[in-house]
């Protein structure tokens, strides 16, 4: 029982990853949502900004927007973004122009924190920052957080949560494993988990993967591939889960295009027949390449199904490349994947334990 008068101490979480895009914004937000729900007071901050935004004036976090936007948060609850790592930043720190002391700056960053929870993201990396003091286990030390770290299970991420937790020690208050793939599900359920509980790294979820997670906007793939809209520019809120190429006949074309789901479909922008049978399957975007201008009985079929159609001054391979390394590193900006991520943190993360290690049990409302 808290005695009366004394007032509550503000906690610090810091979300970290051991490598990029392993979906820290997405764990963040949807456990801030599930915090929320339990009558938790949560603020959010993303002290090294790092994903710049291309549209408006001046350098704004698009993580940092999105999460103001999706949680929609008070001044008090957000605090700004202390440092913005841009390469000119990087540079005036190794010139000796900036001898700013950010480990300081930090203790200001946060001062007269508002909720019972402070959320903040943390590097790319648990070396990202280190040129300013500002890497994960320095952040965690500078304002006494615990560290919830996402890995995604690839490429001797064990032994990266090892080396996390021998850096971090008894601040780290857990991982979550997240867009395991349905195969490697029940090994990392058997094998993987039991194994790192039994070195002191709680396991706190396992999130499947998930198609609409990985998917991308028919926007985002136009600001990637520099594409002109051709038609039904008010439909690129539509989301891609599938690639698909075609280069060959329209009959083997049609059953591919007839397996696939919420598809872009990528072809030379004189095929016609591939064209036409697309836009009769479940297609979200036809990208046309070689800046060939399509027929017209092709806009004209895709207006009345209301599917975009882009046009990219590019070879297919290219084009096919770029969009592939889109595919599950792109940024958690669309309300529908806020959806997903919540139903998944519900279902596959353990709130409690969590609430439980951070002595947050006795402000639930």
């Amino acid at each position: 029982m808290r005695s009366e008068g004394v007032p509550k101490l503000t906690k610090y979480l810091l979300i970290g990853s051991t490598k990029a895009y392993s979906g820290k914004s997405a764990i963040a937000l949807g456990m801030a949502l599930g915090l929320r729900a339990k009558g938790l007071g949560v603020a959010y901050g993303k002290p090294l900004g790092t994903c710049f935004s291309s549209e408006g004036a001046g350098i704004e976090d698009e993580d940092v927007r999105f999460a103001v936007e999706t949680l929609k948060l008070s001044e008090s609850q957000m605090p700004s973004t202390l440092l913005y790592l841009d390469e000119e930043t990087v540079h005036k720190r190794l010139r000796g122009e900036d001898e700013t002391d950010y480990r300081q700056s930090l203790s200001q960053y946060l001062q007269d924190p508002s909720g019972d929870l402070v959320l903040l993201e943390g590097p790319a990396n648990l070396e990202e920052g280190s040129l300013f003091d500002l890497s994960l286990a320095q952040v965690a030390e500078a304002v006494d957080a615990s560290v919830l770290l996402v890995a995604r299970p690839m490429d001797l991420y064990i032994d990266d949560l090892l080396s996390a937790k021998g850096r971090l020690g008894s601040r780290l208050a857990g991982v979550v494993l997240n867009d395991v793939p349905s195969d490697k599900l029940e090994a990392v359920t058997a094998t993987v988990r039991p194994f790192l509980e039994a070195q002191g790294i709680p396991v706190l979820g396992m999130l499947p993967r998930s198609a609409l997670l990985r998917s991308v906007s028919v926007k985002e793939l136009v600001h990637q591939l520099k594409a002109d809209v051709l038609c039904r520019r008010d439909r690129l809120d539509l989301m891609v889960e599938t690639l698909t190429i075609g280069a060959m006949n329209v009959s083997s074309a049609l059953k591919y295009f007839r397996k696939a789901r919420n598809m872009a479909v990528v072809t030379g922008g004189d095929r016609t027949d591939i064209q036409l049978a697309a836009l009769e399957s479940s297609t979200q975007c036809l990208i046309l390449t070689g800046h060939l201008p399509p027929s017209p009985l092709v806009i004209g079929r895709a207006e009345e199904m209301e599917i975009p159609v882009l046009s990219v001054d590019l070879d297919t391979l290219t084009t096919v490349e770029i969009i592939d390394s889109t595919f599950g590193s792109v940024r958690l900006h669309e309300p529908i994947k806020v959806e997903c991520v919540t139903q998944l943190m519900a279902e596959h993360f353990d709130l409690e334990r969590l609430m439980a290690s951070l002595s947050l049990g006795d402000r639930v409302h």
